[in-house]
């Protein structure tokens, strides 16, 4: 990357940490076995899956035997809304057989700001008439999903209920442990369907302390880029297949326990393993570094572009906040984000989420911040600068004289 250019988009994805780089490579070259082989090539690289495994259970406060890998976040969260439409078949026909009511159609319930792996799976299931679907509305004073309004959308035939820890737009950390008491409460009183728990936690992870037992999940999502390791994910399941259940979606030859089958990928997995491995050793470091960074940019944008000038789209007062994600818009007609980043000369970042970014046309303001309550006008300019760990106060001073240049600019020209 040209050394003039400052990175600030680690909310779409991160480098490889050097230590995690020098994993990848050792595998590549002393771990090309597979690892279903019983042979010397094979054991060794079985020895590092399974330690990759204790490293990201680790993180996430669970037990080696909860973490299935997968290519990605993605497929995780598919995984995951897979298996709770064919237990609430499973369930219902085991029902009918006992004498219970007809059967209704599944329902899912998710936040209406969640990442479009979630919202598209729900959305797909719900064209193909396989479920039906509540997308809870963000509250527009506090930018996160509300306990009271997720109880209150269940229904008889609900049986999935997903909400993101943290979202990758205004960072806005959601009330995921609350929701899951309260619905675990509600699954005391029905015996015949228990409403599963999903967090797709992709943003959180290496940013914020996540641990799936506190939070009492039964599925957590797991997203390697976000944090500094490779392209590769895991599903963490409480139990899996035991005291909850997983479906495959694909079938093979075995591996990942039946859930997840196809020979592994062992360099990413060890990648993912040292990640994870340094989230643990190091994350109130890197929290700590990112805040505070944070909390610097914000301040020098305010200092140099005006207190009047500028809005942050993930200030909601109560609302916890990711420590490296300043949203903000700099007010102005010839302002609009897009055009602004394509002006910076510096400055390398986005104006939302890279999922929503693929060419199709769509130049309006992010219906995240638009669910949030951000005024059409004030969202349409909208930047996400998101810090990465090694993010530095020089770096900030950089960018933030960019933007001031680049504002300077568009104002002047017509």
């Amino acid at each position: 990357m040209n050394v003039d250019r400052i990175y600030m988009d680690y909310n779409a994805t991160t480098p490889l940490d050097p230590e995690v780089i020098q994993a990848v490579t050792e595998a590549l070259q002393k771990a090309w076995g597979n690892p279903s082989s019983n042979h010397v090539a094979g054991v060794k690289a079985k020895d590092i899956i399974d330690r990759s495994r204790e490293n990201v259970a680790r993180m996430v406060g669970g037990k080696a035997e909860d973490i299935i890998f997968t290519s990605g976040g993605t497929e995780a969260n598919n995984l995951v809304f897979h298996t709770a439409v064919e237990h609430y078949r499973r369930s219902r026909e085991a029902a009918e057989q006992t004498g219970g009511r007809r059967r209704r159609r599944p329902h899912i319930i998710i936040s209406n700001v969640e990442h479009d792996s979630v919202e598209l799976t729900a959305r797909h299931l719900a064209r193909g008439g396989r479920a039906d679907v509540t997308c809870v509305p963000v509250s527009k004073a506090t930018g996160r999903v509300e306990v009271e309004d997720v109880v209150a959308a269940v229904r008889p035939s609900t049986c999935l209920v997903s909400v993101m820890l943290a979202n990758n737009e205004t960072g806005v950390c959601m009330p995921v442990r609350d929701i899951c008491r309260r619905i675990k409460a509600l699954n005391g009183r029905r015996p015949r369907l228990r409403i599963l728990l999903h967090t797709d936690a992709a943003q959180a992870l290496g940013k914020i302390q996540v641990d799936a037992r506190d939070l009492e999940v039964d599925y957590l999502t797991i997203a390697g880029h976000k944090f500094y390791a490779p392209r590769v994910g895991a599903l963490y399941v409480s139990g899996p297949g035991t005291k909850t259940p997983v479906y495959p979606m694909l079938f093979g030859g075995g591996q990942e326990r039946n859930l997840r089958p196809g020979t592994e990928n062992t360099p990413m997995i060890a990648g993912l393993g040292k990640a994870a491995e340094l989230v643990t050793t190091n994350l109130s470091w890197y929290e700590s570094q990112m805040r505070s960074t944070r909390l610097y940019l914000e301040e020098r944008l305010r200092a140099v572009l005006g207190e009047d000038r500028v809005r942050f789209n993930g200030h909601f007062p109560g609302s916890d906040t990711l420590p490296n994600t300043c949203n903000v818009s700099i007010l102005g007609p010839r302002l609009h984000g897009r055009k602004v980043l394509s002006h910076c000369t510096r400055l390398l970042a986005s104006v939302g989420a890279a999922c929503h970014s693929h060419g199709d046309g769509d130049t309006g303001p992010s219906h995240i911040l638009l669910s949030c309550g951000v005024p059409p006008g004030v969202a349409a300019n909208a930047l996400r600068l998101s810090l990465g760990r090694d993010t530095t106060r020089v770096d900030v001073d950089a960018v933030v004289e960019d933007l001031r240049d680049t504002v300077q600019l568009l104002e002047q020209t017509h």
